[in-house]
C-alpha cells in the first residue's frame, strides 16, 4: 500500500485529502502535518512515504523550498497544492522537483484523478525495477564451473532459456512451447524455417497430442500471451530508461519497434493495453529467438 504524507497549514484541506485517499482506497495517510518545518529525508524514510502532498504557500517555510531540501534523496512523488496559477511560480515548483500540481480550491475529481495517476506511475516504476532486476540477475556472470565444464558450449535450449529470462518471460507454458520449438527446428537443420502452422502442429504431434491441429492452435495462443508479456516488459524498461542498452537491443530485435513505442505511450498515459490491443509478431519473435539462440558468436554483455 502506498503511504502518503500531507503537509498543509489548513486543517480542513488535510482532512479532505485524507478522506479522499481513504474513501477511494488510494493508500494510507501515514503522516499529516500543519507545517514543513520538521520535514526531512529521515522523516520520509522512517514512515515509508511514497507520495508527499504539500502546500506551496505556508507561514513558516514554503512548499517549494521544502521540496528543494528533500528532493535529491527522496525517490517518491511530490504533489504540490496551491492557489497560485502564475506560470513562473508553477514552473519554479516543477524545476525544484514537483511531479504533479493541484490547484486550490480542491476539486474532488481532480484530486482523485491526479492521485490515481501518481499511484499508477509508482506501480509502473516498481514493476520496471523488478523487470530490470530480473534482467540484471539473468545477465550477471555465474560462478565459473571447474575446468572442462567451463569450456562446454551452451546448447540451443540453454541459450533460449537465458534469452527468455532476459526478457522476463522464462516461466509459464508459453516459454516451454518456445523452447520445444527451438529444439525441433534445430534438430532438423532447416535452411529455411517452416511456416508457423507447420511448426506448431509438428511439435504438438511430437509431444504425442491426440489432436495436433487443435493443440497447435492452443500452443499459438500460449506463445502469443508470452510474447505480449515480453512486449509489456520491454516497453516498461523503455519508459524507465530509454537509453538502456538492453532496451535498444531487445526492442527492435524481438518485437515490432513501432508497436513497442505505441505500448510505451499508452503506459505513460496510464492506459494499460490489453493483449487484443497489441500487434504481436509471433513469426519475428520465433525467428529472432532461434537466430540468437543458435548463434556461435557471443551475444552482447552489459
Amino acid at each position: 500500500m502506498i503511504k502518503f504524507m500531507i503537509i498543509d497549514d489548513d486543517e480542513a484541506v488535510r482532512s479532505m485529502l485524507q478522506d479522499i485517499i481513504e474513501d477511494y482506497s488510494l493508500g494510507e495517510v501515514a503522516v499529516s502535518l500543519p507545517s514543513a518545518v520538521t520535514l526531512d529525508n529521515t522523516l520520509l524514510t522512517m514512515n515509508g512515504i511514497g507520495v508527499l502532498i504539500i502546500d506551496m504557500l505556508m507561514p513558516d517555510i514554503d512548499g517549494v523550498r521544502s521540496v528543494q531540501k528533500i528532493r535529491q534523496n527522496f525517490r517518491g512523488k511530490v504533489i504540490m497544492l496551491s492557489q497560485v496559477v502564475k506560470k513562473d511560480l508553477v514552473g519554479k515548483a516543477y524545476e525544484q522537483g514537483v511531479d504533479f500540481y493541484i490547484t486550490k480550491p480542491l476539486n474532488r475529481n481532480e484530486v482523485v484523478n491526479v492521485i490515481r495517476r501518481v499511484c499508477d506511475y509508482l506501480r509502473l516504476e516498481s514493476f520496471a525495477k523488478n523487470v530490470q532486476s530480473s534482467l540484471t540477475n539473468a545477465l550477471a556472470p555465474q560462478n565459473p564451473a571447474p575446468n572442462h565444464a567451463a569450456q562446454r558450449p551452451l546448447g540451443i535450449m540453454q541459450k533460449g532459456m537465458t534469452i527468455l529470462r532476459e526478457l522476463g518471460i522464462a516461466s509459464g507454458n508459453g516459454s516451454t512451447d518456445l523452447l520445444d520449438i527451438l529444439e525441433w527446428i534445430d534438430n532438423r537443420h532447416f535452411t529455411v524455417i517452416p511456416p508457423q502452422k507447420e511448426i506448431f502442429q509438428s511439435v504438438a504431434a511430437e509431444r504425442g497430442a491426440a489432436d495436433p491441429v487443435r493443440e497447435g492452435k492452443a500452443m499459438e495462443q500460449r506463445i502469443r500471451r508470452t510474447i505480449f508479456q515480453g512486449t509489456m516488459n520491454i516497453a516498461t524498461m523503455g519508459i524507465v530508461d530509454y537509453t538502456n542498452p538492453k532496451f535498444e537491443e531487445y526492442a527492435p530485435l524481438y518485437f515490432d519497434y513501432d508497436e513497442v513505442r505505441r505500448v510505451m505511450n499508452k503506459l505513460e498515459h496510464n492506459d494499460k493495453p490489453r493483449m487484443s490491443d497489441v500487434h504481436i509478431n509471433t513469426k519475428k519473435f520465433i525467428h529472432a529467438l532461434y537466430r540468437t539462440s543458435n548463434a556461435t558468436e557471443p551475444r552482447h554483455s552489459y
